[in-house]
This record gives C-alpha cells, sequence and structure tokens, in this order.
C-alpha cells in the first residue's frame, strides 16, 4: 500500500470540481499542467484566471522531500520556525554525502563513518518533527520517491533541481531551496510565478538504439540551458504513450538542464503498470477512476498551438541516439556525427571511462537494456576497452537487478558497482588520477556535465547519453564509435556488430528487496532531543539575518564581475565541500570560488578595494565584512543554473553581499536570493554589464522607494571620480519585499508575521 494514501484520494476526490472551475473560468480547454495548479490553488477552489509569467500564485503542495546535502541547512531553517510538527508529508533522503572510490559495501561504510554527525543529526530531526527518513544506501531521492511517493495529478516540491523526476508519474514536481521547502513544511502557502506552457508533441515510436534519453537530449539541444526558463514542459501524443513511466521519469529528471520548472506527462497505462508493479495499486485505481483529469483535455492535444506559449515536435522513429556536451547539457550532437565533430573539436577520442545509473537512468529497463549489451561481450568474444561502472538508484531496483542476474553480467565485463547514491554524478567521485587534471574523456547517462562537474578535474570532457550508449561506447572505447553502423574487432580479430539492446520495463518476477533502508518518525517526536555540537565543521546553528536599515545601501564594493556561464556549482561548489553543507560559516569559504573574474579571466582572485591586494573571493568578501563594507556581485546570463541549493545565496547573504545584479537568472537561484534577504536585480540594459569597472564604488540611490515593478537606480562610481547611472529591473512583489525588509523571508516565519 502507498503512503498516505488517505492525502491522495483527498487530492482525487478535489480534483473534478476544481478543474471543472478552472475550465469554465478560463473559458476553454486545459492542459494537464493547468489542470493540477489549479486542484492546488492555496485558497481552493478556483476563483479567477491566471496570467502565465504574470502573476504570482499561492499554492499547496502535497509533499515535501529533501536530500541529504540540502536537508541538513533546510532542516536548521525549519528549527528555527517554532513548528512542533510537518505540515505536510516530509522525507529525507541521505544520497549525496556517499562518495565514490572502491564499490558499493567499502563506499557506504566509509561513508557512514565520516559522515555519521551528519546522518545522526538528520535522523533525530526527522524523528522530532514528523518526517520519513530513507537511511545512507536506501537510494537516491528521486528514484526513491518515483518508486514510493509520486501519483499522478499530484504536486511536491524538494530541496534539489532533480525532483523534476516525479513527472514521469504525471506529477508536477519542482526543485526548490530549502526556505521554500521551510514555507510548505510550516504549513504555509509556497508561491509560484504561474508557468508558462512550452508542449513537446512526439509522435512515432522509440525503437532499437534509441531511448527516452536521447529525447530530452534534442529537446535540450533545441531549447538550450535556459529555454524553458519560467516554463513547465507537457509531454503528450503516441510517442508519450508508448514510452515506458521510467522512461518518461528520465525525460523530464534532465528538463532541469533547460532550465524548465518541471516537466510532466498526462497519465497512462504504463504509469499503471509501474505504480501496480511497485506495491501502489490503490494509488492506479484511484487514479483510474479521474483518469480524465489527470491528462490535458482532448482539444489542447489535436489543436497544441492554441493551448501552449511554444510547441516542439519529435517524430521518435526518426530520432537518432544524442550524445551531449562536453561542459554543458546542450550540446546535442546525432551519434552519427559524433565522429565528425569529435575530430574538429580536438575531444580525445578514447574514453577513459562509461558510467551508467544515477537518479536519471537507475530504472530496471535502463539496466537491463544496458546489461543485455554487456552479455554481447563474452558471446562476441570480446574486451572492454573502458573503465565501466554502475550506480543503482535505489537498493529496490540494486536488490532486484542483482536477483535477476545482471550484476553479475557487469562483474563478468569488469564493471565496477557503486553505492546506491548520487557518487559520480555530483562531484562524489575520488577518481584515481584525476588529481592530475589530465585532458581524457569519458562518458555517463547522468543529467548534468559542467566543469570539474563529475570528478573535478577541469580537463575531464563529459558526454552525456543513453546507459544503453554508454555501454556500448565504453564497450568500444572510442568516442567516435557509432554502434548502429560501426564493426569492432574481437580477441579472435574477428570483426562483429553490437546487436540492438533489448530489456524489460518491468522486473517479470516483480520488485523485491530485504530492507528498503525506512525509518518512521516517533509518533510524539516532543521529547526527541536534537544535538548539535558547538565546536562541530560539518554543523553550525543558524542565527537570523539582520533586518534592512530602511537606507539607500551606499559605498559597496564590487566583490567580483563574473565572466560567463556561472552555475551554482561555481558559486558553492559540490564534491568535497558537500561535508559543511550544515556549517555557514565553513562551507562560505568556497564561495563564488569557480566563478571566472572578468578583469583578469581568473578564478578566486579578486580585488580587495582596501588593500589594493588580490586574494581569494571568500577571503576579500570576509574582509569587507569586517570592515562594515557592504559588497555587490555582478555576473552574466542565466546566473545560477543548475542546482537548487541555497547556499549560492546564503554564502553571499553571510559574507556580507547585499546585491546580485546579471543580465538574467536562473529561476530557483533568483528565488532563493530573495528568501534569503538579498537584492535580486537584472540590468534593464545588458551592455551596462561593460561599464562596470573593478575599482568600482555602488550606491543605491532610490532604495527607499523599493517597489514591485519600480526599477531601482545604482551609481557605478570608477576610481577616477566618474560615474555611471545604472537602471536595475527586478521581480519582487508586496510579499517578496517583506522578506528583504525583515532580512529573510525565515525571520517572517518566526516572528509568525508570515
Amino acid at each position: 500500500m502507498a503512503f498516505d494514501i488517505e492525502m491522495i484520494k483527498k487530492v482525487y476526490e478535489n480534483m473534478p470540481g476544481r478543474v471543472d472551475k478552472a475550465r469554465e473560468i478560463v473559458g476553454r480547454p486545459l492542459t494537464l499542467t493547468e489542470k493540477i495548479l489549479y486542484n492546488h490553488l492555496w485558497d481552493g477552489n478556483p476563483t479567477k484566471a491566471f496570467g502565465r509569467g504574470v502573476d504570482y500564485v499561492d499554492f499547496a503542495p502535497d509533499r515535501v522531500a529533501c536530500q541529504d546535502a540540502t536537508a541538513q541547512m533546510a532542516l536548521l531553517q525549519f528549527m528555527h520556525a517554532g513548528k512542533p510538527k510537518v505540515a505536510v508529508p516530509t522525507t529525507v533522503h541521505c544520497d549525496h554525502l556517499i562518495q565514490a572510490k572502491v564499490d558499493a559495501a567499502t563506499d557506504l561504510a566509509r561513508a557512514k563513518t565520516q559522515s555519521n554527525e551528519v546522518f545522526d543529526f538528520l535522523s533525530s530531526v526527522s524523528n522530532k518533527y514528523g518526517i520519513g527518513f530513507w537511511k545512507p544506501g536506501a537510494g537516491i531521492i528521486h528514484q526513491v520517491v518515483l518508486e514510493n511517493y509520486a501519483f499522478p495529478g499530484g504536486m511536491m516540491i524538494g530541496t534539489d533541481s532533480h525532483t523534476v523526476n516525479a513527472g514521469g508519474l504525471g506529477m508536477v514536481a519542482i526543485g526548490v531551496g530549502g526556505a521554500d521547502a521551510v514555507d510548505v513544511m510550516s504549513g504555509m502557502a509556497w508561491e509560484l510565478k504561474f508557468p508558462k506552457l512550452i508542449g513537446v508533441k512526439l509522435t512515432g515510436k522509440l525503437s532499437g538504439w534509441t531511448a527516452p534519453k536521447d529525447v530530452i537530449l534534442k529537446v535540450a539541444g533545441i531549447l538550450t540551458v535556459k529555454g524553458g526558463t519560467g516554463a513547465i514542459v507537457e509531454y503528450f501524443g503516441e510517442g508519450a504513450t508508448s514510452m515506458s513511466c521510467t522512461g518518461k521519469g528520465t525525460i523530464c529528471n534532465m528538463g532541469a538542464e533547460i532550465g524548465a520548472t518541471t516537466s510532466t506527462f498526462g497519465y497512462d497505462a504504463s504509469m499503471s503498470r509501474y505504480l501496480r508493479s511497485t506495491n501502489r495499486a490503490d494509488v492506479a485505481d484511484a487514479a483510474d477512476k479521474v483518469a480524465s483529469y489527470l491528462t490535458g483535455d482532448p482539444e489542447v492535444y489535436a489543436n497544441p498551438e492554441k493551448y501552449f506559449d511554444q510547441v516542439i515536435e519529435i517524430n521518435l522513429s526518426e530520432l537518432e541516439p544524442h550524445l551531449n556536451g562536453p561542459f554543458t547539457p546542450d550540446l546535442a550532437t546525432p551519434i552519427s556525427k559524433m565522429k565528425e565533430e569529435a575530430i574538429k573539436n580536438n575531444w580525445p577520442l578514447q574514453i577513459q571511462v562509461g558510467l551508467i545509473g544515477s537518479c536519471t537512468n537507475s530504472s530496471y529497463e535502463d539496466i537491463s537494456r544496458a546489461a543485455s549489451l554487456a552479455r554481447q561481450v563474452s558471446a562476441k568474444n570480446l574486451k572492454t576497452k573502458s573503465q565501466f561502472t554502475i550506480t543503482p538508484g535505489s537498493e529496490v531496483v540494486r536488490y532486484t537487478i542483482e536477483r535477476d542476474g545482471f550484476i553479475d553480467t557487469f562483474h563478468k565485463i569488469g564493471a565496477t558497482v557503486f553505492a546506491n547514491a548520487c557518487g559520480p554524478c555530483i562531484g562524489m567521485w575520488d577518481r584515481e588520477g584525476a588529481e592530475k587534471e589530465e585532458r581524457n574523456t569519458i562518458v555517463h547517462s547522468f543529467n548534468r556535465n559542467f566543469s570539474k562537474r563529475a570528478d573535478g578535474n577541469p580537463n575531464t570532457l563529459a558526454f552525456v547519453g543513453s546507459p544503453e550508449l554508454v555501454t556500448a561506447m565504453a564497450i568500444a572505447g572510442d568516442l567516435s564509435f557509432n554502434p548502429l553502423t560501426d564493426t569492432l574487432i574481437n580477441e579472435d580479430g574477428e570483426e562483429v556488430m553490437l546487436e540492438e539492446p533489448t530489456g524489460d520495463e518491468l522486473p517479470p518476477k516483480g520488485f523485491d528487496v530485504k530492507d528498503p533502508g525506512f525509518q518512521s518518525p516517533a509518533e510524539d517526536g516532543s521529547g526527541v532531543q536534537v544535538v548539535v555540537s558547538p565546536t562541530s565543521e560539518r554543523l553550525q546553528l543558524l542565527a537570523p539575518f539582520d533586518a534592512w536599515d530602511g537606507k539607500n545601501i551606499t559605498g559597496a564594493k564590487l566583490l567580483i564581475k563574473a565572466f560567463g556561464k556561472c552555475t551554482t556549482d561555481h558559486i558553492s561548489m559540490a564534491g568535497p565541500w558537500l561535508r559543511f553543507r550544515g556549517h555557514l560559516d565553513n562551507i562560505s569559504n568556497n564561495m563564488l570560488i569557480g566563478a571566472v573574474n572578468a578583469f583578469n579571466q581568473k578564478t578566486n582572485s579578486v580585488k580587495n578595494q582596501l588593500t589594493g591586494v588580490y586574494d581569494a573571493v571568500p577571503a576579500v568578501a570576509r574582509a569587507y565584512k569586517a570592515a562594515g563594507v557592504p559588497s555587490i556581485v555582478v555576473g552574466d546570463h542565466n546566473y545560477g543554473e543548475g542546482s537548487s541549493r541555497e547556499h549560492a545565496a546564503m554564502e553571499p547573504r553571510f559574507l556580507g553581499v547585499k546585491a546580485v545584479l546579471v543580465k538574467s537568472f536562473a529561476r530557483i537561484h533568483e528565488t532563493n536570493l530573495k528568501k534569503q534577504g538579498l537584492l535580486g536585480l537584472t540590468f534593464a540594459n545588458e551592455t551596462d554589464y561593460d561599464k562596470i569597472q573593478e575599482n568600482d564604488t555602488i550606491n543605491f540611490t532610490d532604495l527607499t522607494e523599493f517597489a514591485p515593478g519600480k526599477p531601482l537606480t545604482l551609481e557605478f562610481v570608477h576610481a577616477d571620480g566618474s560615474k555611471d547611472i545604472i537602471l536595475a529591473n527586478h521581480t519582487y512583489n508586496e510579499g517578496q519585499i517583506g522578506w528583504f525588509v525583515a532580512g529573510s523571508a525565515l525571520n517572517l516565519i518566526a516572528a509568525g508575521k508570515a
């Protein structure tokens, strides 16, 4: 039986009446996205139509999910809220703090020793506040959520950008910062600008070497890393319904890489099959009763151009396998063009490592199709030319694939099976030799491939593909290899071709597991003590940020003018820094150390205007803070893309940064800045970015008149006494201005004024 089945039934009970009312008010047929959004309004029944990309709307999500790295800060904030228990079903998943190095058993044991303090903290906080706790080794948050909590037509938020994986089960599932999660856990409304809608019509049917991963790789190539910003992507058509539920999850998961708010699919037979296979027949039965409300209206899908802001059409029968990269997930190359592109760009052709699995591609179907290729290694007398690793998404998947012989198959080709955790996907891969920073090529089925993302080596070129394509490429060991057309030379000197991958959508013998790794919270957590040592290097209780003094910010110094791509990985790196995610002071030592300084094209080297000496970005920020001097960060386009980690907003706030002025923001990061009481601003004129000089002092002239829709004026005073007046836009509404005035959104909650 499903978790929280009564809550799910209540959602379905409300849905027909609310959706029918919304359809009446809007005056037209509705997309699936609109049905879910209008069914989750904070005020209950719809009373007005909302403008896409215009109106801020209060929603009531059904549940919250947190991973262990972001949960630390989210729960430290929740402890400030003064609530005895979470107001909605909430879970914590221990998946980020497990480094991949040797193998699953060794790595998990080491993680439990190294991060025991953090795991104990998360376990006790979860126990105290009524939160479900998934232990280290249980699996990756998004896979565990798909297996246990996601349901068609639901709405959830999660403190990880890949929360959107749950869209594979027909949810609107959205990645947020910890402060947003705290709002919902505290029983408050969650605010979101009503999204625009992108429709992706899938015709035809996948076959052969082409996999669901290729759909999102293609879409990423079309939309780019920012093309989905402010929009929900809704997939539909015969191609969508012909695809497995977990395949849909893969597509939604990597939708985070196009900046989309989330992605989703309408309820269909594949979702019903998956729910029943994962012991949730009760959810499938309940969904079947309201099935027409769990997908878009027929008129919408018949004439999508009338109902979506943008429509993309992809014929799955013609879609080719893709590899995306390096250094960005939207550089899409069909496999037939990879050899040409690799030679043209001087990408190293030898593949050092192939990695499959993670939250986006570790379903039973993924693993079984990859195993069908692995079996061909011995059958065709081949030798695997690259290292090969598998990261199962959950203990349920790992146990089941071991039972069905897949792990043994992989071991026979020399593969390493890592723990059921994020590991190599998030910089938690202790790869031998990475410190040498040699230029090399890897291929993986993960979702993100920014510089240093996997192994910390800036010269590792990572290409993203489907698990089956990655497996084939690892067998060949050659980036120019096209398994659709090329032969391999086996150990007997014969030319052989790999046969098309095959596999089962779901395990024929069903899923199985001995211990899924779940801990239920105490019925009454009032007696549970949460202890944080004042001398801990890993955990630190939070102190409230100061409220705004009501005056214009003046005499601020430019901390850094970031050049080019500046993701949350650049602002607050993961990898070894994950161990400090619960200690704001310590983790602030990584603030913006990956950002490129526009004035010297170096990382972690900015001018301290008080001394004239170049130093690390955090050191200069701390010097300004100690001297009582505010600072400003300037950035380029899509600033803060990538992870939802709110540390990228909390660290600048903690170190005295008052405003972040950029050409454009990624959605989650902009919200995170607002929540922490920072000013997130955009240039009214993008070319003004070029006017900002290294020795600038910045004055706000009209912050005292801060109001919705009214730009702010900033003076950039140059070293020679001249100045440029720059107009900055913002998207703050009255409530969000209240966060700024109070010093943070959390300050309002703690004061009982939110």
